[in-house]
């Protein structure tokens, strides 16, 4: 069992910053396709941000320009730099990771793809 931790969320005006961190307690999980997702109150969960065993980033319209995902595989850890917030960012942000050998684009396939699942970390952006 993979285990995957999040930390970073908080509460932030809109137009602050946060940075969200993902360990991945497992030496694979830099060969996984790892993804950020967000669920706001209400709202079903989305995939926000991805990044492939090769490199590959994705996001979706909604942050692009204004999220940046990126990891550290010596440290085993993903990283979701998060500018110019604004008060529909506010979710519960979970990391998941898909462990398939040189995994590619799990972005696009979304959660039904991931293999673990971290507990999540709660962003509230107030206006």
């Amino acid at each position: 069992q993979v285990q995957l931790v999040e930390s970073g969320g908080g509460s932030v005006q809109a137009g602050g910053s946060l940075r969200l961190s993902c360990v991945g307690f497992d030496y694979t999980y830099k060969m996984a396709c790892k993804v950020w997702f967000r669920q706001a109150p209400g709202k079903e969960r989305e995939a926000v941000a991805g990044v492939d065993s090769d490199g590959t980033i994705s996001y979706a319209d909604s942050v692009k320009d204004r999220f940046t995902i990126s990891r550290d595989n010596a440290k085993n850890t993903l990283y979701l730099q998060m500018d110019s917030l604004k008060p529909d960012d506010t979710a519960m942000y979970y990391c998941a990771a898909e462990f398939v050998t040189f995994c590619k684009g799990g972005f696009a396939r979304g959660e039904s793809a991931m293999d673990y699942w971290g507990k999540g970390t709660l962003v509230t952006v107030t206006s």
